[in-house]
């Protein structure tokens, strides 16, 4: 952010809840790949139905801290170098140890980092279009595409030409085939129409518009968690895969 601009803490927070929440939400998965318990994936499955709130919080406000940005572009390339990490370690070293299905393809580092980097380049445009009409078709356009990747758009009213899906050269925005997979997935489409409207909102937040309550911190956790997402989510399924290691050694 720009130097005299005063920190959003409030911003912070909010991000720092939602990746908390994704992390958790990762653990039950972990309880059933590492300890091979079965309520696990149970509590996993359940949280499936909720987990997408959180997943658009945390982009949404990514979007809009790309509007803070001194240099969404660069921060755009430092989020593919990570996620190019996380694919390596997740399709080459994990299956060395043990631990399968759990490669990384595509996930949510992959889609920032392009967000960023389309939203930094893009910039100049965005800021000339009302902010309240880019948020707006921003949004519908994340509906119409939203489930793009099981081959229908507009709520499974229109269906895809299977010709789109024969390959998975076009997985990164939603289109593959069946045998595609990918522990987490974020196809560009329909998240970038996500992260587009953060962009767009992020104008009167720019202008230090909020209310004097969302530059007070609350939770020096969650501020903490939230100034620091990306290396917390770089360091989240390691420590975790780390932990369930240790209790399976105790337990069995």
């Amino acid at each position: 952010m720009e130097e005299k601009r005063r920190r959003i803490h409030l911003l912070d927070e909010i991000r720092g809840f939602a990746i908390l929440c994704m992390i958790v939400h990762h653990t039950f998965l972990d309880v059933g790949d590492v300890l091979n318990l079965n309520w696990g994936y149970k509590v996993f499955n359940a949280l499936c139905y909720v987990q997408p709130i959180f997943w658009a919080i945390f982009i949404i406000i990514s979007g809009i801290c790309t509007r803070l940005s001194r240099n969404a572009v660069k921060r755009g390339f430092l989020v593919l170098v990570c996620s190019g990490v996380i694919t390596l370690v997740t399709a080459l070293v994990m299956p060395m140890f043990g631990f399968i299905e759990c490669e990384i393809y595509f996930g949510i580092l992959h889609c920032l980092g392009f967000c960023m980097i389309a939203a930094g380049l893009a910039m100049p445009l965005i800021k000339k279009i009302s902010y309240k009409t880019g948020a707006v078709v921003s949004a519908v356009l994340f509906l119409f595409f939203y489930g793009i990747d099981s081959g229908s758009i507009c709520f499974g009213l229109i269906d895809l030409p299977l010709l789109l899906m024969q390959n998975n050269l076009l997985a990164p925005l939603g289109l593959h085939n069946a045998d595609f997979y990918s522990a987490d997935y974020f196809p560009l489409i329909p998240w970038i129409f996500m992260f587009f409207a953060g962009a767009f909102l992020g104008k009167p937040v720019s202008e230090g518009k909020l209310p004097e309550t969302a530059y007070k911190k609350r939770s020096s956790f969650l501020s903490l968690v939230g100034r620091n997402s990306l290396w917390v989510y770089l360091a989240h399924q390691p420590v975790i895969y780390g932990i369930m290691f240790i209790i399976g050694l105790i337990i069995s």
